[in-house]
């Protein structure tokens, strides 16, 4: 591959080449594939190439953050040495010969989350940026951007996780608040609600005290329990044995108030019936939403899939900002237990082939058919 020489790019100091000369250059530029790399500021063409800037006389990575070069003054170079043997020095921003930009993000993000999770409260952003050495601001999107939550969400949800765990561990509430990394009984029950779904108390005692109605019924894809707590609809099952069903509810709330449904409570039913004989309908819903901060946001994802289409987990990944999170998402799909109303039939495999289902494969085909019906 041919390439300009620093020396022969700045061989006459102060001096613009011809007209002429910088369209054609800037036209070879601007033909080349890598220049949308460039303009896009392409991380994940990091380590294909690198570039040269003849008014500076550094080598970038695709990525680098500096203002953009014009294009007559820039080159490509296959690898640092080819940059190097030009004549070119490496850039002080973006460092070209260092590991890629995306790994030393993850890297940064890494350290970040041992931090959070070593630490005995919640740090501050301020407290984070510096132990990083990054500003506040670039260590938020940054974070973000690799796992889809802001370190305080993820302080948030790693908190409420230790408090469940010491719960079901048998500590006492006071003491699993603490241990938990809640600076004080009352910050803690100011969002009890959101982080367990019921009082600490009745979640230690397996949901005792929490009255959960229910209602098993028959639709045309078998057998259907539904069953709602204070805050919503907390349960969607499809099986061909309602007795199987009620178990499977009891094994969740082992020590909730099961009780059967009235009429006010049949009419929730019938609602949801028509979900499953008339899925391309749709309806709003109120379900009581319960897992971690990412399963929250790949279940958001699912309901916002319209009826009649479809996504595959690569692309529901690419949804939620996190590429790369392709098996975790999956494992939230088949962690939802809100059938139909989170919609999770609605994602295929990258070959638009039917994968598992939690609740069998031919319901999940039938209902995909349903919904590519006209309404």
């Amino acid at each position: 591959m041919s390439v300009v020489t620093r020396d022969e790019a700045v061989a006459a100091p102060g001096v613009e080449p011809g007209a002429k000369q910088a369209a054609s250059a800037a036209a070879a530029v601007t033909a080349d594939p890598r220049w949308a790399a460039v303009q896009a500021r392409d991380a994940g063409a990091d380590g294909r190439f690198v570039y040269s800037v003849s008014t500076t006389g550094v080598y970038c990575r695709p990525s680098c953050p500096s203002r953009r070069a014009r294009p007559e003054h820039v080159r490509f170079h296959d690898t640092v040495a080819d940059a190097q043997q030009a004549g070119f020095r490496s850039c002080r921003r973006c460092l070209p010969d260092g590991p890629p930009r995306a790994e030393l993000q993850a890297q940064l993000v890494a350290a970040v989350i041992r931090h959070i999770e070593q630490a005995d409260a919640p740090p501050s952003l301020d407290d984070l940026a510096r132990q990083a050495g990054v500003s506040p601001g670039h260590l938020h999107r940054m974070f973000k951007a690799q796992t889809g939550l802001t370190p305080r969400a993820y302080a948030q949800a790693l908190r409420a996780r230790r408090l469940r765990e010491q719960l079901d561990g048998g500590a006492s509430v006071t003491d699993a608040i603490y241990a938990a990394g809640y600076g004080s009984n009352g910050r803690f029950y100011e969002g009890a609600d959101a982080v367990l779904g019921m009082t600490p108390t009745a979640w230690r005692r397996g949901g005792a005290d929490v009255e959960i109605r229910f209602a098993v019924g028959q639709t045309s894809l078998g057998a259907m329990l539904v069953a709602r707590s204070p805050r919503g609809i907390c349960a969607i099952a499809l099986g061909d044995d309602p007795d199987a069903l009620v178990r499977e509810l009891q094994d969740r709330f082992p020590r909730a108030q099961l009780v059967g449904g009235d009429a006010q409570f049949e009419a929730l039913v019938a609602r949801v019936v028509g979900l499953v004989e008339a899925p391309q309908l749709g309806a709003d819903l109120p379900l009581d939403v319960r897992g971690t901060a990412f399963q929250q946001r790949v279940w958001q994802a699912l309901r916002e899939i319209p009826p009649g289409q479809t996504l595959s987990y690569t692309e529901l990944a690419q949804r939620i900002g996190l590429p790369q999170a392709v098996r975790a998402v999956a494992q939230a799909c088949a962690s939802n237990v809100l059938a139909v109303a989170i919609p999770c039939h609605r994602v295929v495999r990258q070959d638009g082939a039917l994968s598992g289902y939690r609740w069998g494969v031919e319901r999940k085909r039938e209902l995909l058919r349903r919904e590519s019906e006209p309404g």
